[in-house]
């Protein structure tokens, strides 16, 4: 059996969203319009198979394929037959689910390779004696050649996302480094070009000289079009020795299914700002246009307070390993009024809570943008996985001047992180009722400030490409240092593209840093109805779930590599480190022995001290993270994010050890069900599923019924087109990784 650290367990937790009531409040015309964005979301959803592993597009498409022909029940009776035990059978409809959740076979919280936990041999049998084989057995039997090997190889290098020796990435060709991935990061900005829609493959000449190919996604390629803001740059360049060659046309067929839905969405759309969004969307997903989509998204961000809401294209950076391209996503969501109408008020309160917050106004931006903040019940959220949170857009130039938007996931929330007491690791007894009671409350006080006022906060100081700044040299003093500002971005450079492989991680930090730090305000807890000893209990368990999150976050480091995998977690961990310094037995972990005679261990909160102790240390940390992200300060930054973020075994916490425990306690992320829309004449009508694993594979197998086998030829044509930039995939790079 594999290490319990790549499987996922037949337990695993499985959770249906319910959008029923969301659903059935919407008119004909807006069930029509959220039935083609979503269709759009998960066409779109399917380029993260190319932008995860080499393999996991051929997983698809063989899962794919088996569950067509037959459904779980159908099938297992099949396995059954072959020899497999019903916790085999279990397992195998626990990984595919999985691939499905995850869109590949590596889980979008971590980062970390899964496998099926079954002997492969027992697997090979299923596959090959299965009805599709049957229907399809050249097609059926090449796929699990192309990758059975790999869908249970554990490999070091396989074990992990990760660029050069660290792991393996379809967002960079096998044999980039670290160093080509700075390279090509420096050439697009000097060609003021976004990375977040591109991947970076690289050549080796006959004479050891490698040559580069940036590639755009959309769905035109090197045929003739109309002159574009993307047309002029589809050329050779030479950049420091090195020449660069500008393509376009990833994932064309894809992105033109995409393209289809948008524009029927467009016929549906309520007002003019969504029809203008739409068409730049669809004019930057068929040229490669960032800056289309950055025109989208000023549409998307006027349409205040839409009925429907929704939002599509290559956006987070966290599983690119350099920290700039963007993984697909998209999401269709419906407004819930009630918990809506909280999250106005703490946007009407929000300028007078910025001023709350540890740095000088002139390192706020000059005028604050009220945004939308919104809770949504979510329709459809296609990519790896599905956030509690979002504020976007994530441009650096849109957020500074035009503004955002924050969602809340209400009914994400309601199913994703409920915890059975049972469960529940790392706590005093004492502690875990009032946990059970207020974790879902705090949270949403958590998501809110974190969403709104941590990252809706703070200037980047920016010189344009005229030479104009958008601070006063003269006036602006640096409060960590007492002096003028020494640094700042220039025109082409944005926050990811300076900070590189710590950008996201360090903004979450940021970002739950004034969560922690804002909802001690009696404002902030009025605004979502708290007062007194319960305000007061929602604050210690607010906080005490970030002390225990940060425990938790050792999961996510991997000592072999010094790195961590899974941004938000290695944020924990740090505002953890921040809170442990800052003594006085604010915080305790104390390694004990558990029931079972197993290594366990138990974090302390000691509430009475949360103002007095806590509050100063978080007010100084945030002071430094803002003034260094302010002022583009990278060596100040990496230095003292770092520095909190560096896990050792030095007395006396003994990190290292209390990882081993961490992991022997760990409990999987649940795996969520999501409906579908179906059309039936002009009438849309919602799909619901069971929880279970074989509900979630239903799910998938209902989600294309015109044209599965044509996206899974699609998905096969396109990773074996690039498949030679992946071979000996356990071959690492030579260079610094």
């Amino acid at each position: 059996m594999a290490d319990t650290q790549y499987i996922l367990p037949n337990d695993i937790g499985v959770s249906s969203l319910d959008c029923r009531e969301a659903f059935r409040l919407l008119s004909p015309t807006e069930r029509l319009y959220a039935y083609h964005l979503s269709r759009a979301a998960w066409y779109g959803g399917l380029a993260v198979l190319l932008q995860t592993s080499p393999e996991a597009p051929y997983i698809y498409a063989l899962l794919s394929r088996l569950f067509r022909a037959q459904d779980p029940d159908q099938l297992r009776q099949h396995a059954l037959a072959e020899g497999l035990t019903e916790e085999e059978y279990q397992a195998f409809l626990v990984y595919a689910a999985g691939v499905y959740s995850n869109m590949g076979n590596y889980k979008s919280f971590g980062d970390t390779k899964f496998v099926p936990n079954l002997p492969k041999e027992k697997l090979e049998r299923v596959i090959l004696g299965s009805e599709a084989a049957q229907q399809h057995p050249e097609e059926v039997r090449g796929l699990w050649q192309t990758c059975g090997e790999l869908m249970f190889s554990l490999e070091p290098r396989l074990r992990h996302l990760g660029l050069g020796k660290e792991g393996i990435t379809t967002y960079f060709s096998g044999n980039c480094t670290m160093e080509d991935a700075k390279l090509a990061q420096d050439f697009l900005d000097s060609q003021n070009l976004s990375a977040y829609n591109t991947r970076l493959f690289k050549e080796v000449d006959g004479e050891g000289r490698p040559y580069y190919e940036v590639r755009l996604a959309s769905v035109l390629g090197s045929e003739p079009s109309l002159d574009s803001e993307v047309t002029s740059k589809l050329k050779s360049y030479e950049f420091r020795g090195s020449p660069f060659q500008v393509t376009r046309g990833d994932y064309a067929p894809i992105l033109q299914k995409v393209v289809e839905q948008l524009e029927k969405a467009k016929a549906y759309a309520a007002n003019s700002h969504q029809g203008q969004m739409l068409a730049q969307y669809i004019e930057s997903f068929t040229q490669g246009s960032i800056e289309a989509h950055k025109r989208g998204s000023r549409f998307w961000i006027q349409d205040k307070g839409p009925i429907v809401e929704s939002y599509i294209g290559f956006i987070e950076s966290y599983r690119d390993p350099f920290g700039s391209r963007g993984e697909f996503e998209g999401f269709v969501a419906v407004v819930n009024k009630a918990m809506s109408a909280k999250f106005e008020r703490l946007v009407a309160s929000a300028e007078q809570l910025l001023k709350e917050l540890p740095w000088p106004p002139t390192f706020e931006k000059d005028k604050f943008l009220t945004p939308d903040f919104t809770s949504l019940d979510v329709l459809t959220f296609a990519g790896s996985g599905i956030p509690a949170g979002i504020n976007i857009p994530n441009y650096d130039d849109l957020r500074q001047t035009e503004g955002f938007k924050n969602v809340s996931l209400g009914n994400v929330l309601a199913v994703a992180y409920a915890t059975q007491r049972e469960k529940l690791t790392f706590l005093e007894e004492d502690d875990k009722d009032l946990y059970i009671l207020w974790k879902g409350p705090s949270f949403d006080v958590q998501v809110g400030l974190h969403e709104l006022l941590g990252h809706g906060s703070g200037k980047l100081f920016v010189q344009d490409e005229k030479g104009a700044f958008n601070f006063d040299q003269e006036t602006v003093i640096n409060p960590e240092t007492g002096e003028q500002i020494q640094s700042w971005y220039r025109s082409g450079e944005t926050w990811d593209s300076k900070f590189s492989t710590i950008a996201s991680s360090y903004e979450e930090c940021r970002a739950e840093s004034v969560g922690l730090y804002l909802c001690l305000h009696p404002q902030v807890l009025e605004i979502f109805g708290f007062e007194g000893a319960d305000a007061e209990d929602v604050i210690y368990v607010n906080w005490l779930n970030m002390v225990r999150a940060g425990l938790l976050a050792l999961e996510f480091y991997t000592p072999e590599a010094f790195n961590w995998r899974q941004a938000h977690m290695q944020a924990r961990f740090v505002i953890l480190r921040v809170l442990l310094e800052a003594g006085e037995g604010l915080v305790t972990i104390t390694p004990t022995t558990g029931s079972d005679g197993r290594p366990d261990a138990r974090v302390r909160l000691d509430r009475s001290k949360i103002r007095s102790v806590g509050k100063p240390a978080l007010e100084r940390f945030l002071r430094r993270l803002q003034v260094l992200k302010s002022t583009g300060d990278v060596a100040g930054g990496r230095a003292l994010y770092e520095g909190y973020a560096t896990v050792t075994d030095a007395p006396p916490e003994c990190f290292l050890t209390l990882r081993d425990t961490v992991l022997l306690r760990k409990e999987s992320r649940k795996l969520i069900v999501q409906p579908n829309t179906r059309l039936e004449g002009s009438d849309v009508q919602l799909l619901e599923y069971e929880a279970s694993a074989a509900g979630l594979i239903r799910s998938f197998s209902e989600r294309f019924p015109e044209d599965g086998p044509e996206l899974e030829e699609i998905l096969t044509q396109l990773a074996t087109a690039d498949a030679r930039f992946w071979k000996g995939p356990s071959e690492a790079p030579s260079g610094q990784a």
